[in-house]
């Protein structure tokens, strides 16, 4: 399996038409892009059906937009989720989409992904929440009205399995956000890294994955013990 961990797999100010090309991630699709490719975007709210197949559409443009031909491009959400198995043994290239992490967390747990994924020998893209379900453990930030002070709200979620590393995405638009009255980084995240370190990416950056080995494209930063460096390279 091939993986792209992306923070967010489109470029700023081409309305999600067109695939942000910085550290080599065109580049690199074109040499994993499967021939002829039958893909499937799974949602992050299965029952949200119009907005889900408006941003399936925007991704699917924003690939064709970059010369990338798809024989079959389906969405997967609760209107064809008991045929969930089906569509993965099929598939060649699984775009797992962004939204709310929990609710996506749900729906992958409901429809067996982690398992169906056992076996799996084609190339997956995650985008921002798609990408920070593929951990082991998921680090599911607050990130709606009422959760950052919500004492039952579970940040720690069993994930797909797929990496260790714990993505927190948009660096760039969340370092100086405010939920609840907490500072999103400061407040919480911080204190939340001495838990387990997470990787830290801003738009244009992604985690590649290739037979197992892991590599961080682009700038992030490695926040752990309440410390924010660098991502180590290498």
């Amino acid at each position: 399996m091939i993986c792209f961990l992306t923070s967010r797999h489109d470029l700023d100010g081409t309305d999600h038409l067109r695939l942000n090309p910085s550290n080599q991630f065109v580049d690199r699709l074109r040499q994993h892009f499967p021939t002829p490719c039958r893909a499937i975007y799974v949602c992050s709210d299965p029952d949200g059906w119009d907005t889900m197949d408006r941003y399936a559409a925007c991704v699917r443009a924003a690939f064709e937009n970059e010369g990338f031909r798809f024989e079959r491009f389906l969405t997967l959400d609760s209107r064809n989720e008991a045929q969930a198995a089906e569509l993965v043994r099929s598939t060649n290239l699984l775009i797992l989409a962004g939204g709310h992490v929990p609710t996506q967390n749900r729906f992958f747990r409901k429809i067996g992904l982690r398992e169906l994924l056992s076996d799996f020998d084609g190339v997956l893209i995650g985008i921002s929440a798609g990408s920070m379900n593929c951990a082991e453990v998921v680090y599911a930030h607050p990130d709606l009205e009422g959760e950052a002070v919500d004492p039952n709200y579970q940040k720690d979620l069993p994930g797909l399995g797929l990496t260790r590393t714990r993505i927190l995405p948009h660096y760039q638009e969340i370092k100086d956000d405010v939920l609840d009255g907490l500072r999103v980084m400061e407040d919480v995240a911080y204190p939340d890294s001495k838990e387990r370190p997470i990787c830290v990416l801003p738009d244009g950056s992604y985690v590649y994955i290739e037979d197992g080995k892991e590599s961080v494209m682009g700038e992030a930063w490695l926040l752990s013990n309440g410390v924010l460096t660098p991502y180590p390279k290498g």
